[in-house]
């Protein structure tokens, strides 16, 4: 079993328990996941199986999407509901506008320090853990990119609000430093992932749900298989006899074989024009191989073998 499910990860579990829970479903230990959401949040967790868990490079940088609530009054050491107050709680709630305005500072690219509480690591070592041992540590800011932060709703002392950010942005280091800007301190409330890349929650399943459907022989119903994914890579159908050459990882030429892209719309693609990365089939229609384009000869070299006969994978 080798593909793609879109799990919700309910409140209080870690992502590492999700994990945990889909082999058990599952019977397979090659599980993992795709991008952490801490405890608290609810939302969609992208959870690789098989053959596909080799693919987390190519979805590390995937945008996610984000609704929620800040509570503004209040910092807390974590910067969420779970933490220790770090300050006296403050009714000087902002104006609407006041508070449109700073969220605007936070949009575009900006410097962002993690949550001291985090997986974060330091020294190889993650910083909560450092945090609770009261070990010595220095923060560095990361640069991460904002595509918007808005206000959905605001009644004080909680703010309701949707934010679209790259990976590695830390949601909670936005409303602790939000609440820094205002004056009046602030920390997150409610946390739910709504979408990563190209995949929504509206597709995700509940853990009970995925058992059901695995006990009933359902999972084609909630796999999503490892021939569908990343579809904008340009796709490359060989025959037989090529189809040995990727097997073994050899360079082979594409001009010999049949040649079909993955497009959008109704744009035409050329293979000198499209990107170094391209995946490969068999004429059955199986994932062989991702494989990088070589100008200097034009030809193809596997770089990451699905189907080969010298790999358990």
């Amino acid at each position: 079993m080798d593909g793609l499910i879109l799990v919700y990860k309910p409140k209080g579990m870690t992502s590492h328990d999700i994990v945990i829970r889909i082999r058990k479903i599952l019977g397979i230990k090659k599980v993992g996941h795709f991008g952490t959401l801490d405890p608290l949040a609810t939302g969609l967790l992208l959870v690789a199986v098989g053959k596909a868990t080799r693919l987390f490079p190519f979805y590390l940088h995937s945008a996610k999407t984000y609704k929620g609530r800040i509570r503004l009054g209040i910092a807390t050491d974590t910067y969420d509901s779970e933490g220790k107050p770090v300050s006296k709680e403050s009714k000087m709630y902002p104006e609407e506008n006041f508070l449109l305005e700073n969220m605007k500072t936070f949009q575009g690219e900006i410097e962002q320090i993690p949550p001291p509480y985090s997986a974060k690591k330091y020294k190889g070592e993650a910083l909560y853990k450092r945090v609770r041992s009261r070990k010595e540590y220095k923060l560095k800011s990361n640069k991460v990119i904002i595509h918007y932060f808005r206000l959905k709703n605001y009644c004080p002392p909680h703010m309701d609000f949707d934010v679209k950010c790259s990976s590695g942005t830390y949601i909670r280091s936005i409303a602790h430093d939000l609440g820094q800007k205002l004056g009046c301190g602030a920390h997150l409330n409610q946390l739910v992932r709504t979408e990563i890349g190209e995949y929504i929650i509206s597709k995700s399943y509940t853990l009970e749900k995925i058992e059901k459907m695995f006990s009933l022989g359902q999972a084609s119903r909630f796999l999503h298989p490892i021939e569908d994914l990343l579809p904008q890579l340009p796709k490359i159908i060989v025959n037989d006899s090529t189809a040995s050459l990727v097997r073994s990882g050899s360079y082979f030429c594409p001009d010999s074989v049949p040649v079909s892209f993955s497009v959008d719309e109704d744009e035409t693609f050329q293979y000198t024009k499209r990107p170094d990365i391209y995946r490969i089939f068999d004429s059955q229609g199986k994932l062989l191989a991702f494989a990088t384009k070589k100008a200097e000869n034009n030809s193809l070299h596997p770089f990451l073998v699905f189907d080969s006969k010298n790999t358990s994978l």
